[in-house]
């Protein structure tokens, strides 16, 4: 089970503060540093300083990690023309030696569009399906051929297709609740399918849609990469985990419900139900980006267990 830090700057968080988080993240041994891809706090927090690119952090991040994942969960589709975004993960995909991954999603926060002046479309799924197809297909031309893609919504005519990931493949994560629509993309274009904040039931049985879906695509279930992201809130005992959950405004007995907390041994519980059904890897949504004592905590107490 690889364990992998995941952020929400939107909150607020300074590039600064991001950097110490993904250092300690490879420090201590996790698999990857992603963060959302917002312009927007959501709730009652300030979010100050305010919010920062993506796509920006991660460059830096590039230059200044060197052994830990990189990505997004999950890039707006709204936010990016898709040529541009296969341009600019190809090129922090270079700066990090290879460690880049994408997750694309629709785009659904309508405030933070108005806000910042982006478009909204109504047909964001559609226009998701043809992004991923573009950003795939530029990725995989050959050098010294070109790229041509004439849609519904996009529309690219003898592109150089460049530049190249490092990587042979950048990792593509897709990911939601949606019944049909939502595995059958997966299905198509997704190395990773990534369920976020469900119950075990619920990834099981949406696991097992995007299984029936790759395998009629005829790909097979288990060519993808299953995975779920979760809030995380662990504590060595009851105070500590009390005291976390008040920290970022919730309770305890939501976060065990909904989330990993309590003790080391009930996340590792409960993490061990997740790869009952099939889940092999877990973004812990870490809220509280000052509070590197718990990354030190889960890491020795829960990560080490899991290895």
């Amino acid at each position: 089970m690889d364990l992998r830090i995941f952020t929400e700057p939107q909150q607020g968080a300074t590039y600064d503060t991001l950097l110490t988080v993904a250092k300690a993240t490879e420090d201590l041994g996790f698999d990857a540093f992603f963060r959302s891809d917002h312009y927007l706090r959501m709730g009652s927090v300030d979010g100050l300083p305010g919010p920062t690119d993506a796509w920006l952090t991660l460059a830096g991040l590039a230059r200044e990690t060197k052994r830990i994942r990189l990505g997004t969960l999950m890039t707006a589709g709204t936010f990016r023309l898709p040529g541009v975004l296969a341009i600019q993960v190809a090129q922090v995909d270079q700066m990090s030696g290879g460690r880049v991954e994408l997750g694309l999603g629709a785009g659904w926060f309508e405030e933070e569009h108005k806000a910042y002046g982006i478009p909204f479309p109504k047909e964001k799924f559609a226009r998701l399906e043809e992004q991923l197809a573009i950003v795939t297909g530029l990725w995989a031309t050959e050098v010294g051929k070109t790229f041509d893609f004439h849609g519904t919504y996009y529309d690219l005519t003898g592109s150089p297709a460049l530049p190249k990931p490092a990587q042979g493949k950048v990792p593509v994560l897709i990911g939601g609740h949606g019944a049909t629509r939502t595995p059958r993309l997966a299905a198509t274009y997704a190395d990773e399918f990534n369920i976020p904040f469900a119950s075990v039931e619920d990834s099981e049985r949406q696991f097992g849609r995007v299984r029936a879906a790759a395998e009629e695509a005829g790909r097979g279930a288990d060519a993808l990469t299953y995975s779920n992201a979760l809030v995380v809130c662990v504590g060595r005992d009851d105070q500590e985990v009390a005291r976390r959950a008040a920290v970022i405004g919730r309770e305890v007995d939501e976060l065990k419900a909904n989330g990993l907390a309590g003790s080391p041994a009930e996340v590792v519980d409960k993490i061990g139900r997740y790869a009952e059904i099939g889940s092999r890897r877990i973004y812990l949504q870490v809220l509280d980006l000052d509070d590197l004592d718990h990354l030190e905590l889960i890491s020795a107490q829960v990560q080490s267990q899991l290895s």
